[in-house]
């Protein structure tokens, strides 16, 4: 995510963040530096300008320059001329109260995953006790409207669909549906096309007088950098967008379109999509990635995934059972799933300080399944008394795992040694601190151990081999 950005960035920060001395010229060809890295990462030329400008006109300022940090002080200048570029602070959906319908309308051109977009919104309505109804507009892309209805399956959220293609019709009769059943959040997917055309534009315009949407939202590429948001603009224009959905922004090595939208078209960004899970779409906080832009990891939000997907009282459970020294392959096998969970590991590693785009050669990511795959081979006694697992058994397991004895030579010693660091950390204060330091380069401390007990006292080192 923002990996190329994040990386020069990064290097940029490090230079400066530790003189102890802030000259006119250090200041003059850092921001050039910068300049620089914003144009290789394909944002706005006006967009880069001011940015330049501001920073300049601030840093050369006596708050920089007679700072008793000026390294820092002056980070923190580029920090939040990033965060104002990128929207200032988070936006929430505008919805009504439960007890009547808010409608959200999804635009955007075909590819951009409009649909996909929809059905994850939809999950998190739900989590959030809401009590949505997809509606299937996109009567143009073959098979629309039954991916929708596949995706709606997936999650619970009903759809409404027609066989007609006219959808306006389709709309209009989604809203009364939704009064008759109760449904308080109405999404509706709208078709798009390969690119803007008068016909789309005319049913949109259409469709959004026919239900009177409360949030316009354009569901935009953001690997396509300026070209979202010169859609995002002619949306706009026709459209009078409410917020920006940017999709596939954890394949998105550049940053152009989050860096430039706001500051171009003013419209904010309220999410974006991190994968191809229902879950991996996540609320967009501007200071949260100006932190990881500028390789100061997110552990909030680290946190905050933690805390979705690991269940408390399993936690306590595996904290008192590494206390008692009772710690099994069942559960080592159960934190591989709950990382998982969590999303890929580099996407974790982003959200370290320091860690983004270095994941460590030590920690395995490919070697997850084999590593599930072997555990799951064994017996219910093996798992739960790996020194019974003798020549034979090994042989056994990698026969029934499609792996080598020597796999599983290696996932049992890293068993053992996890277990011995586990044992440590639950019960030394000061080694869970430092390994948790080394871990995440140096973060909030407070945030991390939070995050170390959610994983029953640092269970994450057993991805490290």
């Amino acid at each position: 995510m923002l990996e190329k950005l994040t990386n020069t960035f990064g290097g940029i920060i490090r230079s400066i963040s530790g003189k102890s001395t802030i000259t006119e010229k250090n200041i003059e060809e850092t921001v050039e530096q910068i300049k620089m890295a914003l144009l290789e990462a394909d944002v706005n030329l006006r967009v880069v300008r001011r940015f330049v400008n501001s920073t300049i006109e601030e840093a050369k300022g006596e708050k920089v320059l007679r700072a008793v940090d000026p390294g820092q002080q002056f980070v923190k200048i580029i920090y939040d001329k990033i965060v104002a570029m990128l929207g200032d602070s988070k936006t929430d959906l505008k919805l009504k109260g439960p007890d009547t319908q808010s409608v959200i309308l999804m635009l955007g051109l075909q590819g951009s995953g409009k649909t996909t977009a929809s059905h994850k919104l939809a999950a998190r309505l739900v989590k959030e006790g809401r009590k949505p109804l997809l509606v299937a507009c996109d009567l143009v892309r073959p098979a629309a409207v039954e991916q929708l209805c596949v995706l709606g399956e997936k999650i619970g959220v009903p759809v409404y669909k027609e066989d007609t293609k006219d959808a306006v019709k389709v709309a209009s009769n989604a809203i009364d549906y939704a009064k008759k059943n109760s449904f308080d959040t109405i999404i509706i997917d709208t078709a798009g096309r390969l690119q803007i055309d008068e016909a789309m534009m005319a049913e949109l315009v259409n469709v959004k007088k026919a239900v009177k949407p409360d949030e316009v939202l354009l569901v935009a590429d953001a690997m396509t950098g300026q070209n979202a948001v010169d859609i995002a603009k002619t949306f706009d224009e026709q459209l009078g967008l409410t917020g920006v959905i940017l999709t596939k922004f954890d394949s998105d090595a550049r940053g152009g379109a989050a860096l430039s939208l706001k500051s171009i078209t003013e419209k904010p960004i309220l999410f974006i999509g991190t994968g191809e899970k229902t879950e991996d779409f996540e609320v967009f906080h501007p200071e949260r990635i100006a932190s990881r832009i500028l390789g100061m990891g997110d552990i909030v939000s680290l946190v905050e995934k933690a805390q979705e997907t690991v269940a408390i009282e399993e936690a306590k459970k595996l904290e008192e059972k590494m206390a008692r020294n009772e710690f099994t392959l069942d559960d080592m096998l159960a934190q591989f799933q709950q990382v998982k969970k969590m999303g890929s590991l580099e996407s974790i590693m982003d959200m370290m300080p320091g860690m983004a785009g270095n994941l460590p050669q030590n920690m395995d990511t490919s070697g997850l399944k084999v590593q599930e795959a072997i555990i799951q081979s064994m017996t219910k006694k093996e798992r739960a008394n790996h020194l019974i697992i003798g020549p034979s058994r090994r042989k056994r397991i990698a026969k029934g795992s499609g792996t080598t004895v020597a796999e599983v030579n290696k996932l049992i010693k890293q068993f053992e040694k996890t277990k011995l660091t586990m044992k440590k950390l639950s019960r030394n204060k000061g080694m869970q601190n430092k390994l948790m330091s080394q871990l995440a380069g140096g973060g909030n401390m407070g945030d991390l151990e939070a995050l170390a007990r959610k994983f029953g006292g640092g269970g994450m080192g057993g991805l490290f081999r």
